[in-house]
């Protein structure tokens, strides 16, 4: 079952599933600019205070109700008759106060949830591609699962368990007192604290299996969704064995924290029923011995009873929102940790928008590495006039790749500067940037909805006509009228259900809704076959026109017209010049184009 908590609560540094959290959705739950929430949340309490006192003043209707019965008469029959009609009437309305108090809350405990959720989903999309490369899908989404989910959870216990449950032991000592004197008050203002001081030292410990506990099913996830993402890689090397056995070790070592979080529970629960039954005994037969004294009746026997009773149900409930509060600070904790997490990106205050002229691209001395012990790009400089067609290539990690990154600005350069018609891109909003830039990546990815939604996607509020239009443009409108849905086919997931041409086109049109004045090709046709190669090839050189084009290629081939070559080399610029130019330089760029021609001349043959 795990070892035991220590003694005291060890000293933590101040992390996101602390109490501070609390701090945190206090303004999801008092939001500013909506006094109608805010008066909901008024209207909820007053119906917490009439169903708490209503509860309070049943002991008293049962008390006189039993001691009426003590001595018969019809007087006495019509009385506790009454009384008892007012016990009931009061439970029922304890039971619909607190169903009022339920629905007048829910709009508030739905709009915290969402206005959270929205938040967080837009700060994911504000944390740079570091973070998005070096986490995990899987995970990601299971904590914000988590997180959202317990705010809903905590708004409702904090304000109608924990507040009412204080109240009633306030009161309770304050009856008490006055019915019976300081002793009685004195035995449950012992049992009350030790109840709290065991339940917590308990749920303390419960709450770190908690935390072993999502760490390993958000693993078991992430393994499951990696695993099926990944579905052809495991069909192709025949890994169905090893991904299920990958799979079952993480879910065997969740079920192993989940019976050890289970067997925990049941500790708690033997602890806290032992107390309070402790309780109930002494103070009944304290009572009782009052009786055998005559110094107290009958009725005050189920009085105690009574009163006992109604406290133990919410002290009961107060372990259980002790230890719910304590896990939704952990499921906090860990969505906060993400919120928190800094962006690496960031607008300069008051940055403007870019406007752009004349679409040139220049990079002035940029260094850049991913990691600092690893430099790419050692002082790169080139620039693209306006309206050219301009390539860049080079052998494997030579930093094509990174430019284009640079270029939208996922990544800010070490040093140096990127300027597009003479702006740093470092000084304009990410926003106007990334509008004045188009791209067809080697892999484009859909998303899993239908095809006029992938191509519409280019720019907010195309029109039906800007779609087909931009699917005409790219060579793709007389496979979408040959498909029984046309535009409303779906595409699958990450557009699978496409051929690797039919995608590409998709993605050309897409960046055709969006028409920008720069277009990066960023290896745009290196995954398909060379006929489908040449026809995307001819499309893409039709919708480059009157754009500033920057291809990054791998194939020399497919950009030997481009109006410039830039070779790179180790993230420093070799050569530069028109394909005939480089090829009467003999260095680099022609030995690459003899290397790729003799390639080519041997499938030729092999061919044959």
């Amino acid at each position: 079952m795990g070892a035991m908590p220590p003694d005291h609560p060890t000293d933590t540094p101040a992390d996101h599933d602390s109490w501070a959290t609390l701090k945190r959705f206090l303004p999801y739950l008092w939001p500013k600019g909506d006094p109608g929430l805010r008066w909901r949340i008024v209207g909820a309490f007053l119906f917490v205070l009439l169903a708490k006192g209503t509860i309070l003043a049943l002991p008293f209707a049962y008390k006189s109700a039993v001691d009426s019965m003590a001595t018969p008469s019809n007087e006495a029959a019509l009385a506790a008759i009454a009384l008892v009609l007012a016990y009931a009437l009061g439970r029922f309305g304890s039971v619909l106060f607190d169903n009022l108090r339920n629905i007048t809350f829910e709009r508030v405990g739905q709009d915290a949830t969402r206005r959270l959720a929205e938040d967080v989903f837009a700060r994911l999309h504000r944390l740079s591609l570091r973070f998005h490369l070096s986490r995990r899908t899987g995970e990601v989404t299971k904590t914000i699962e988590r997180g959202t989910k317990s705010i809903d959870q905590m708004l409702y216990f904090l304000l109608f368990n924990i507040a009412p449950t204080v109240i009633e032991l306030i009161a309770v000592a304050v009856i008490f007192w006055y019915k019976f004197g300081w002793e009685l008050v004195a035995a449950t203002t012992i049992t009350v604290v030790t109840y709290i001081a065991v339940t917590r030292w308990i749920t303390e410990w419960r709450t770190q299996l908690r935390r072993e506990m999502n760490d390993l099913d958000g693993r078991a996830l992430d393994r499951a969704v990696d695993s099926l993402l990944n579905y052809e890689t495991v069909k192709y090397f025949g890994a169905e064995a090893r991904e299920e056995a990958r799979y079952a070790s993480a879910a065997r070592a969740y079920a192993r924290a989940a019976i050890r979080s289970e067997n925990s529970l049941g500790a708690l629960n033997i602890a806290q029923s032992l107390i309070t039954n402790l309780l109930m005994a002494g103070a009944m037969a304290w009572t009782v011995w009052g009786w055998s004294k005559g110094e107290l009746t009958v009725g005050d026997l189920v009085f105690v009873n009574t009163y006992l009773m109604q406290l133990f149900r919410p002290l009961d409930m107060l372990g259980w929102v002790y230890r719910t509060i304590r896990q939704g600070l952990v499921d906090m904790g860990a969505m906060f940790r993400l919120m928190d997490t800094a962006v690496e990106v960031r607008d300069a205050p008051g940055a403007p928008a870019l406007v752009v002229r004349q679409p040139t691209v220049a990079f002035d001395n940029v260094v850049f590495g991913y990691e600092r012990d690893r430099t790419i790009l050692h002082g790169l400089s080139f620039e693209v006039p306006a309206g050219s067609r301009t390539a860049i290539v080079g052998p494997s990690g030579a930093g094509k790749s990174t430019i284009a990154r640079l270029l939208f600005r996922f990544y800010d350069p070490w040093a140096g500067r990127i300027l597009i018609d003479g702006q740093d891109i470092a000084g304009v909003t990410q926003t106007s940037l990334r509008a004045a830039i188009g791209i067809v990546p080697q892999d484009s990815v859909l998303f899993n909805e239908t095809i006029g939604y992938n191509v519409a996607y280019g720019r907010d509020g195309a029109s039906e006509e800007d779609v087909i239009r931009a699917a005409r443009d790219a060579s793709i409108l007389p496979f979408i009228e040959r498909l029984p849905q046309g535009f409303d086919t779906e595409v699958g997931e990450r557009g699978l259900k496409l051929s690797g041409g039919e995608k590409q086109r998709v993605a050309i049109a897409r960046t055709l809704v969006k028409n920008p004045p720069i277009l990066l090709l960023d290896e745009a046709t290196s995954a398909l076959d060379t006929r489908t190669e040449q026809d995307i090839l001819a499309t893409l050189r039709r919708v480059s026109e009157h754009r500033t084009t920057l291809s990054i290629a791998h194939r020399l081939s497919t950009i030997a017209d481009s109006d410039e070559i830039l070779v790179l080399d180790h993230g420093r610029l070799a050569e530069r010049g028109t394909h005939a130019d480089l090829l009467r330089q003999d260095g680099l760029y022609a030995e690459m184009w003899a290397r790729q021609l003799s390639e080519r001349e041997a499938l030729v043959q092999a061919a044959e």
